[in-house]
């Protein structure tokens, strides 16, 4: 939502702030600033499969470096520098935690497991009991290191050495280290061979074995730094096989893939977010045409559900449905689907500001292919601005404060 403004990302990292954890405690999850996963007013249960989960839950493995990078981009796109400062010590907190326990077994990969077994098995936003599955279709064992969670970290670590420079504090070199020790282990780590050519796979299970599934998650890695430009082309190559792309939008899982089942809920759906996020990485690193044929995935179920997405739906091939399978238990409307919209938004214009640098970077998705763009009530340091893209992909920007400048989008 940080293109319509900060407000909302403020008010967000305060809330999660004042619940951030302070004590290690296995029962909730919770740990010394570590940022919650859910806020409920009774404890949850589902007797049937034993999951048990309290009022407050911090079994998330991802949330924290979400904070971080939401943080450090709401920075970006102008929040003043009064609302940031009373949450850099919480910044800090949540780099400890990072430093300290994300990482259990000391081998330098961020990684969860349920330690009370009544919590949720799986902790990145693919959290269904069966999310995590090897080409064969078996179920990997935890504790789980999931890719995209090592790029969230990475980005984390060099967000918040950004941060910790620009506004004075101590210790941004320690996780400028620590995001460059992580590119090695990734790379050594991650990448299998595949029916495409090399991918990262999906995570490492309990023996480090790669879970060499293909999925929706290695799409996270891109822009988070973790990968270099050739690995971010194969990562956009393998998104755009058929077996990745055929249906409307991203799914969750590739075709191939012994686990998938078009209405499986993380293996071989379609999420609006999951396929919003990957495309927005792809339009931002330079991969148009990948970028292009999600975004006409996205506007085709869009039409199909009268613009009012789901939050997923089924992953069924295009050429064999003229419009997507609903998903029976789908929340409709729903904050992350909704929202998807926002980040197709941010693509199609290419409104990429740096605020604290002094510029905007402008590199449209939308021209020739996607249609002429003209929008209006965009913010950049809290002041309205309005981007127009015509039929042959020139965009021009009006109302962008002083001393902000433009720059081109890179060859």
């Amino acid at each position: 939502m940080l293109p319509l403004g900060t407000d909302l990302a403020a008010g967000t990292l305060r809330v999660l702030a004042r619940r951030q954890g302070t004590r290690v405690d296995p029962a909730t999850g919770e740990a010394p600033g570590k940022i919650l996963h859910e806020l409920r007013r009774h404890a949850f249960a589902l007797p049937d499969n034993g999951l048990r989960l309290p009022p407050a839950y911090y079994g998330t493995v991802d949330a924290t470096m979400l904070w971080v990078n939401l943080l450090h981009d709401a920075w970006r796109w102008g929040m003043p520098a009064e609302q940031i400062e009373p949450l850099l010590p919480h910044l800090e907190a949540a780099l400890r935690w990072l430093g300290e326990h994300a990482d259990p077994d000391g081998d330098g990969l961020v990684e969860y497991i349920d330690t009370t077994g009544h919590g949720l098995s799986n902790q990145g936003w693919k959290d269904s009991g069966d999310a995590v599955r090897f080409h064969d279709g078996s179920l990997a064992t935890a504790p789980i290191v999931l890719a995209e969670v090592q790029g969230y970290a990475h980005e984390a670590a060099v967000n918040g050495a950004a941060l910790l420079d620009a506004f004075g504090r101590p210790g941004a070199d320690r996780w400028r280290e620590h995001a460059a020790a992580l590119v090695g282990r990734f790379r050594k780590s991650f990448w299998v061979d595949g029916r495409h050519g090399p991918q990262p796979a999906l995570a490492l299970d309990r023996d480090k074995r790669p879970v060499d599934s293909l999925t929706s998650n290695i799409g996270h890695l891109l822009g988070t730094g973790l990968l270099d430009r050739d690995e971010e082309a194969q990562v956009a190559h393998l998104l755009t096989t058929d077996t990745m792309a055929a249906g409307f939008g991203l799914r969750t899982m590739s075709s191939d893939d012994a686990g998938f089942s078009p209405l499986s809920y993380h293996c071989g759906s379609i999420w609006t977010h999951d396929t919003a996020i990957v495309l927005g990485g792809l339009a931002r690193a330079g991969h148009r045409e990948a970028a292009l044929g999600l975004a006409d995935g996205l506007l085709s179920a869009a039409e199909a559900f009268d613009y009012r997405m789901p939050e997923l739906y089924g992953g069924d091939d295009r050429a064999q449905v003229n419009r997507p399978v609903p998903y029976p238990a789908s929340c409709r409307p729903q904050a992350w689907a909704a929202t998807g919209a926002v980040l197709l938004l941010q693509a199609a214009t290419g409104l990429y500001p740096d605020v604290p640098g002094g510029t905007v970077r402008l590199a449209p998705l939308a021209g020739a292919e996607f249609g002429a763009v003209a929008v209006d009530g965009l913010r950049v340091a809290n002041t309205p601005v309005h981007v127009t893209v015509d039929s042959t992909g020139e965009a021009t920007v009006t109302g962008l404060p002083a001393p902000l400048t433009l720059t081109p989008p890179s060859p």
